[in-house]
């Protein structure tokens, strides 16, 4: 009887055994369709573009801006748009001034306009302006400078893309 009991514990022992392989089996083959899924999301999936876009002084280097002007004295600076999207980039670049009472946000600004400027870019294209100037005509401290740029115009909704200030104090 012991004999028979050793038999059977060896042929179950075996069977357990093949069953074991086939469900490791399957498992490998799961994991390397899984695995060989992210890896091929991961490879054609592409990065996420963007767009710079800069204050340079009036020297054309993105240091030193001025923080001091007299009223009606031309502040001179210039602006810089770079596309990284993959696409063409519409935009305009509206330029505003602002006060202590302005509120600059992730969707504009309430500034008072002064002027736009219309462009467009290929990838990897970079623009920049000619030389702006704008003045202030009231005395005061933290004025501001306000660059807003904002994707599309014509016949394109405008959307807010990104914002740039420069705070100076005005005096007479």
């Amino acid at each position: 009887m012991n004999n028979t009991t050793d038999k059977d514990q060896h042929r179950n022992f075996k069977s357990s055994l093949k069953e074991f392989d086939t469900l490791l089996k399957i498992c490998l083959v799961i994991g390397i369709v899984v695995i060989s899924g992210f890896v091929i999301y991961h490879a054609l999936k592409p990065e996420p573009g963007f767009v710079t876009f800069g204050i340079l002084n009036e020297n054309q280097e993105a240091e030193n801006y001025p923080t001091e002007a007299a009223m009606s004295e031309n502040i001179s600076f210039y602006l810089t748009v770079e596309n990284y999207l993959e696409r063409d980039f519409a935009f305009n670049v509206k330029i505003k001034k602002g006060d202590n009472n302005t509120v600059l946000s992730s969707t504009g600004s309430n500034g008072t306009f002064a002027f736009m400027i219309n462009g467009s870019l290929n990838h990897k294209e970079l623009w920049k302006s000619s030389k702006l100037n704008i003045s202030f005509s009231q005395i005061g401290a933290n004025q501001i400078i306000i660059a807003e740029l904002w994707q599309g115009f014509e016949s394109k909704p405008e959307e807010f893309y990104n914002i740039l200030w420069l705070r100076l104090n005005i005096t007479s």
